[in-house]
């Protein structure tokens, strides 16, 4: 079974430098899977946070599912992430140190039928990283159309 799911925040790479990368699983309801099967996410200005040594991630947004019974979600609420020991200890320790937080990269569904989120131990980028960066792109790609030619 082919799984399409590939949900891309775009905006954290262009505002985040990204130090260290990981996939991790998350807790969610029967409506809540449903509906991101469908393709009715979005991690925009999405971000994790640590609650009683645990890993959550707040601003993801999941619609309600249209075909629901008597219940239904909350789009909003905040999900538990899993991840491995180690790794919470270590994201942990890290995210105490000043200018580092963890940001959602991706949402996807995995090839087990599992809802995964790729999240990244990031730093944010200045206004003048954020120009280099857009320098370095256009230098690449005038260089690619010179090699073309």
């Amino acid at each position: 079974m082919a799984n399409k799911i590939d949900i891309r925040n775009k905006k954290a790479s262009r505002d985040y430098e990204f130090i260290e990368k990981y996939t991790a699983g998350i807790v969610l309801t029967g409506t809540e899977i449903k509906s991101l099967r469908m393709g009715k996410a979005s991690i925009v200005d999405t971000f994790c946070y640590f609650k009683n040594r645990e890993l959550w991630v707040r601003n993801m947004h999941i619609a309600e599912y249209a075909k629901r019974g008597y219940s239904n979600h909350d789009p909003a609420w905040d999900r538990k992430l899993l991840l491995n020991a180690s790794e919470l200890r270590k994201l942990e320790r890290k995210t105490r140190e000043r200018g580092l937080t963890i940001v959602a990269t991706r949402l996807f569904i995995s090839d087990t039928g599992y809802a995964k989120l790729n999240i990244a131990l990031a730093r944010g980028k200045k206004e003048y990283d954020k120009r280099e960066d857009i320098k370095k792109r256009d230098v690449k790609l005038q260089h690619d159309r010179l090699r073309k030619v």
